[in-house]
């Protein structure tokens, strides 16, 4: 049954949250046009700050609706930009790297920006939905897909890297371009791991829902290419020592491929994945 208490509770601390997310996006930027460290501080803590809110309401969505938030666009958006800035802060504040913020938050506040732009109406489940395999598939496709936004934001990075004059204030607050490969190469191993995870598992609830593994949906199909894009990724580096600029587009392309296996599949080629 539904809660509209919680529910409302829910509209509010997602709205607080965009706010947060839009105000840490500005302060990043101000950050790096006045150069003044204590900026990307406080960026921090109200991106942060942001993100426990998002979870917050999160969790009234799922209580106030009676299942799980991840069943249609809407839902599914907001625990994407959720997946962005759970993996941005914990590459910011692992790698130390406060430039990052600068790069990630915009991605992130566009995906909650669409997220505000979907119906928020709850509807009741359709039979193929009822499984116990929604969470896992759902939340490792949320996993996946945030860690492919830090590395677009990374190669983002990378790309711009060379046009820092040496000795500046942001050549010393961006990583080496090694470093910067490093930690894109693991944000991208990091996402096909659980891309894997949810493709896999989609299969199986697929198999029980439908009776077949694989049935070549256009989200299933899209699915598959953006896992080939990253593996290839992934293989020309461990086999052939890809490094680079070279690499660092194609990890780019690898997140347009995942924005449209999202949004444009959604949007433009019906398929049975059409409600998600």
């Amino acid at each position: 049954m539904v809660n509209e208490t919680l529910l409302n509770i829910e509209n509010t601390l997602f709205t607080i949250t965009m706010l947060l997310y839009f105000a840490a996006m500005v302060g990043y930027f101000i950050f790096i046009a006045s150069k003044k460290e204590l900026l990307a501080r406080i960026s921090y803590i109200v991106l942060l700050v942001g993100f426990v809110l998002h979870t917050a309401a999160l969790i009234s969505r799922g209580i106030g609706a009676g299942r799980l938030p991840m069943t249609n666009q809407y839902e599914f958006a907001a625990s994407f930009s959720w997946g962005l800035c759970l993996v941005s802060l914990i590459f910011i504040k692992k790698y130390r790297f406060d430039v990052l913020g600068a790069f990630a938050a915009p991605v992130i506040f566009l995906v909650i920006g669409y997220a505000a732009m979907q119906s928020k109406d709850v509807h009741e489940l359709m039979p193929a939905l009822r499984s116990n395999w929604l969470g896992f598939h759902v939340s490792t496709a949320i996993i996946a897909y945030g860690a492919f936004g830090v590395s677009f934001a990374i190669a983002l990075v990378f790309l711009c890297r060379d046009r820092i004059a040496e000795g500046s204030f942001l050549d010393q607050h961006i990583p080496s371009k090694s470093k910067l490969d490093m930690i894109g190469y693991r944000s991208v191993s990091l996402g096909l791991l659980f891309l894997t995870f949810c493709i896999i598992s989609g299969s199986i609830w697929a198999e029980r829902a439908w009776g077949s593994y694989w049935s070549w949906d256009p989200k299933e199909t899209w699915s598959l290419i953006t896992w080939l894009i990253y593996a290839v990724y992934l293989h020309q580096r461990i086999r052939k020592g890809w490094r680079g600029k070279s690499a660092a587009i194609f990890a780019a392309i690898g997140f347009i491929c995942v924005l449209f296996t999202y949004i444009g599949v959604n949007t433009w080629i019906p398929g049975i994945h059409s409600y998600a």
